[in-house]
């Protein structure tokens, strides 16, 4: 009998050491939304009035300038019979040169690096700042070891240091790191 109380209580400590080891495993996750959290900021909405105003200001210009294009195109369709060969070439590459224009603008105002991107990024980020460090005050106070944005991609906002393989990925690859206060 005494053999079998030595081999309970040793199941029952294996099973707390167990049961330790697994809760200190366990992670602490957190997910935000920052469209969500930047719909109730109020500067949010004062910022989109100002893009807005902005775009409206280059949607006026561009609506302009493809007037003027329809008009040369016009034109250029209702006098092309009068023009000699080398006045309809010169027509023809002034309406080019106007549409290209008209490219150049929307691209310089709408495309992948332009005026309207940088603008928002320009008004946005102090904005996104701020959430990020109340994220991070968040997940130190509520001791979470990842907390991540569920809007578009998920990009991680706060990461305990205890799991971050970074150096570790370093040293595998050769790369010797300088002693940090990281």
């Amino acid at each position: 009998m005494n053999k079998r109380v030595l081999k309970s209580s040793f199941f029952s400590i294996i099973l707390v050491i167990a049961t330790t080891v697994s809760l200190k495993a366990q992670q602490k996750i957190g997910y935000i939304d920052s469209d969500f959290i930047l719909s109730k900021i109020p500067e949010y909405s004062n910022i989109n009035e100002r893009l807005n105003i902005l775009s409206q200001q280059w949607k006026k210009e561009l609506s302009e300038l493809e007037e003027e294009v329809a008009s040369l195109d016009k034109e250029y369709e209702s006098k092309s019979i009068l023009y000699t060969e080398e006045i309809k070439n010169q027509r023809l590459k002034e309406i080019e040169a106007k549409r290209q224009k008209i490219d150049q603008f929307r691209n310089a105002k709408y495309g992948p690096s332009g005026e309207y991107f940088k603008r928002q990024q320009e008004f946005i980020e102090p904005l996104q700042q701020r959430i990020l460090e109340a994220v991070n005050k968040i997940a130190e106070r509520e001791k979470y070891d990842f907390i991540f944005d569920r809007t578009g991609d998920y990009l991680f906002l706060f990461t305990n240091q205890q799991w971050n393989l970074s150096e570790d990925v370093l040293l595998e690859l050769g790369i010797e790191l300088e002693e940090s206060g990281n």
